[in-house]
């Protein structure tokens, strides 16, 4: 890392002031105590130490003032703060005044492309819907089935497939739940719901439902009422009634190696990107998340929305004390009323818990510059872009509509993919600032660096570096143009880096929820 020296320098060379009436600014570089700059004729002294990504205060502000970043408060400070001073957790605090919540006042629908329509090479499916990966999946119904699941899945390793191109690979699907949940519960309605939600992806062709015959939520059940494509093949065995697990083992490779020629004999073929369906997440945030590649993404979000596709943001602990922009942007009263009606539940939830809403960021995000969860959550809605707000949908629930929609999820990074991707997202974009090394399967997840370093030191664990819009070398927009490109090329079967190194099955992880008796 390099470090300014103390020679007179103008602010705008060595940290970002993102609104004009912003009191704190960004440092792109160390800052260190005692060096000058000049701010817009004013000279300004640093006072202390200000490491890169983290805030600099650019006026005094005293004990329980408002500061704001974004145009927007990001807490109060919790003692006297003077111009030039390291503004974070030692000097700033939650605001927990209340926002003021409008309704459909800021909707935008991004104007139309010009130029030939668009397209990506997909999987069509017999129900409409246009998958962008060819999986068999093996979905157990309960944890006594997972290593069982596991053993099946492990017989079909790349050198077995050899020559079976268009299968991208035999995945199992496993998780720590399935029994001991109270019937008719959250919890229970919520498993069962996510791994029905699985078991209908389109990006799974073949699928085998695997059950031990006691548990609570029996295979079958998974499958009672789904309408699947009938080119999907699927399979359900339960080992209790199939001789234990060798025998279970043995006839859940007789039933894939079935299934394995017809799913290769299944074709990309051109499909519009309006049929893509994006999830957007983010993970190891640090203080330029908000600057580069979170509205990066948001470019590429209304870039696909303009094309008529779907884009999902989630996290609903990570745009808390942000929520008002978002309802300004919803479609009506009624979809901005259930996004509050969520953060009202994670407010009685984190309660009830023993914690609450403000006590993100976490340790690492700290590090990175991010103070508090408002900071965090300004920068984490610009994944969503501008255009207004279709939808509002509970955890792994199918989202229906086209547009820009939100998914009730936690932040933690792979449980909220498993519900986006249960959701029906045919890709991931991940952001990170820290560095994540998250997969996600059967979607594939495009990862994005925030900073240049941070990109620099994870090369392979990186598709995109968006810290050359800090760096001055690329704009939000020709990056967030670029992601929308790599979309469409992940989309067509182009592999992401997680997706090179096989992540993803370890990932899947639902959400967990209420009473294990």
């Amino acid at each position: 890392m390099t470090s300014i020296p103390t020679t007179l320098r103008d602010l705008n060379e060595v940290a970002l002031v993102l609104r004009p009436e912003d009191d704190v600014a960004v440092a792109t570089q160390d800052l260190p105590p005692g060096a000058e700059l000049t701010d817009r004729g004013h000279r300004l002294r640093v006072r202390q130490s200000v490491p890169r990504g983290h805030k600099l205060a650019l006026r005094p502000l005293a004990a329980g003032q408002r500061v704001h970043k974004y145009g927007q408060s990001i807490g109060r400070a919790t003692r006297d703060i003077a111009a030039g001073d390291h503004v974070h957790t030692h000097n700033l605090g939650m605001d927990n005044a209340d926002r003021v919540h409008e309704f459909g006042t800021a909707r935008v629908q991004p104007a139309a492309p010009g130029g030939p329509a668009r397209t990506f090479q997909g999987y069509h499916r017999g129900d409409g819907r246009v998958g962008t990966r060819n999986y068999i999946g093996i979905l157990t119904a309960v944890n006594c089935s997972a290593s069982t699941g596991r053993m099946i899945a492990a017989q079909f390793t790349a050198a077995a497939l050899q020559g079976y191109d268009n299968v991208d690979g035999v995945i199992a699907l496993t998780h720590d739940s399935g029994c001991g949940l109270v019937a008719g519960s959250e919890g229970a309605r919520l498993t069962r719901r996510t791994l029905r939600s699985y078991a209908n992806h389109p990006n799974i062709a073949g699928l085998l439902v695997l059950g031990l015959g006691c548990e609570m939520l029996p295979a079958t059940s998974l499958l009672d009422g789904l309408d699947l494509p009938s080119e999907k093949l699927v399979r359900t065995l339960v080992i209790q009634d199939s001789g234990g697990i060798r025998a279970t083992v043995r006839a859940g490779v007789e039933a894939i190696n079935e299934m394995v020629p017809h799913v290769n004999a299944l074709r990309r073929e051109p499909a519009p990107i309006s049929e893509l369906v994006l999830g957007m997440n983010c993970g190891g945030s640090d203080g330029y998340s908000g600057i580069t590649a979170n509205p990066a993404l948001g470019v590429a979000s209304d870039l696909l929305v303009a094309h008529g596709a779907t884009t999902i943001l989630a996290e609903t602990p990570e745009i808390f004390g942000a929520e008002h922009l978002l309802t300004r942007r919803a479609v009506s009263e009624e979809v901005g009323l259930k996004l509050l009606q969520r953060i009202e539940w994670w407010k009685d939830y984190a309660t009830s818990g023993g914690g609450s809403l403000d006590n993100n960021p976490s340790p690492g995000n700290k590090a990175g510059g991010l103070t508090t969860i408002l900071e965090k959550s300004l920068g984490a809605i610009a994944k969503g872009g501008t255009a207004e707000l279709s939808a509002v949908y509970e955890y792994a629930e199918p989202v229906t509509t086209r547009g820009f929609a939100f998914m009730d999820t936690p932040g933690y990074d792979p449980v909220s993919v498993t519900g986006i991707i249960a959701g029906g997202s045919t890709v991931v974009v991940f952001t990170t600032g820290r560095g994540s090394v998250l997969g996600g399967k059967p979607t594939p997840s495009i990862k994005v660096a925030t900073n240049t370093p941070t990109f620099e030191r994870m090369r392979e664990d990186m598709d995109i570096n968006a810290g050359r819009i800090v760096d001055g070398t690329a704009s939000i927009n020709s990056v967030g143009e670029e992601i929308f490109e790599k979309i469409i090329a992940v989309a067509s079967g182009e592999q992401s880096v997680s997706e090179q190194l096989d992540l993803g099955q370890d990932e899947f992880i639902p959400w967990q929820l209420g009473a294990v008796t």
